[in-house]
């Protein structure tokens, strides 16, 4: 890889985990304010390693690794920068069964956005297919179906990833969704703080999943999925506890990490049949949409300041 294409798959990746994050960020802050002041700086700074150098680099080296078994953990590692000929086969030929699997996982979770989540709707259509929440299953059985069916005609091990990449995605879900539940009895429990920090690092450690899955759509270089998922992370902690009530006024980004999360996927299944997308192609989608919803929001933000204007004179 060149310089120029590192660096807009680094600028991507940032990007794509601090949008993607944007909840996982509003938990923490809100869970922060029930903590004493000594264990929000333990979260900035021990939380900060676990989340970024244990889970965020850990995470796609074991999926690299274990997708590449004949490659050792070091070369695993630096894979995509080497130049043994061996080495770039190993991860070419390994590379459709780890997309496909994360490319699925990330398709599952913008339906399931889509269909069952309350949200701000940002596009026409948004709020009827919320309506029909109930065929989220029916969706997601059908595309599984057609994922798998696909796969199996080229490789039955295709296919198995496809039903891990599902099976990550239930998994995943039923966390977050315990996740929401234990936010409120946090806020007025007097659990102790170490108990609450150990709660919100096994929270990021879920919410990474998405990014880190993602990450893979840019590239299947862990170094660079390292710095840039890691950037994009610090930057989270930061809105955390700087932040947090201005982030929450762009009412359309949680909308622009999903449609991104949709592309992604679709990109990243795609590839797994063997259809080549150049490396700039992911960013500058996630650029687009991302500043779209970005734009969008920041409207919606000048036509409320407006109308209060307007209502208070």
């Amino acid at each position: 890889m060149d310089i120029l294409s590192i660096l807009v798959t680094v600028i991507g990746l940032c990007l794509f985990e601090t949008i993607s994050s944007i909840d996982n960020a509003i938990i923490n802050a809100e869970v922060l304010t029930t903590m004493s002041q000594k264990f929000r700086k333990i979260f900035l700074t021990w939380g900060l390693f676990i989340g970024v150098f244990v889970v965020r680099f850990t995470l796609p080296w074991l999926i690299v690794w274990t997708a590449t078994p004949s490659l050792g953990p070091f070369e695993a590692l630096l894979a995509t920068f080497s130049s043994d000929p061996q080495v770039a086969k190993a991860i070419e030929d390994s590379a459709p069964f780890l997309l496909i699997g994360g490319g699925t996982f990330l398709i599952f979770l913008f339906f399931n956005w889509l269909f069952l989540e309350p949200k701000n709707y940002g596009l026409i259509g948004e709020r009827f297919i919320y309506k029909q929440g109930v065929w989220f299953f029916a969706v997601a059985s059908i595309l599984l179906a057609i994922i798998v069916y696909f796969a199996i005609r080229i490789d039955a091990i295709m296919g198995f990833s496809v039903v891990l990449g599902s099976t990550a995605f239930f998994i995943v879900h039923g966390f977050r969704t315990n996740a929401e539940h234990k936010e409120k009895e946090l806020m007025g429990s007097n659990l102790p703080d170490l108990s609450k920090f150990f709660y919100l690092e096994i929270i990021d450690s879920t919410f990474s999943i998405d990014g880190v899955l993602g990450a893979f759509a840019f590239t299947l270089s862990v170094p660079l999925i390292l710095l840039g998922n890691g950037i994009g992370a610090i930057i989270v902690r930061q809105i955390t506890v700087g932040n947090i009530s201005r982030i929450k006024k762009y009412i359309f980004l949680k909308n622009g990490a999903m449609y991104s999360i949709l592309f992604l996927g679709s990109f990243m299944i795609l590839e797994s049949f063997g259809i080549d997308l150049p490396s700039w192609f992911s960013p500058l989608i996630t650029f687009m949409i991302v500043g779209y919803f970005f734009l969008k929001s920041r409207n919606a933000i000048k036509n409320n300041n407006t109308k209060n204007d307007s209502n208070g004179k």
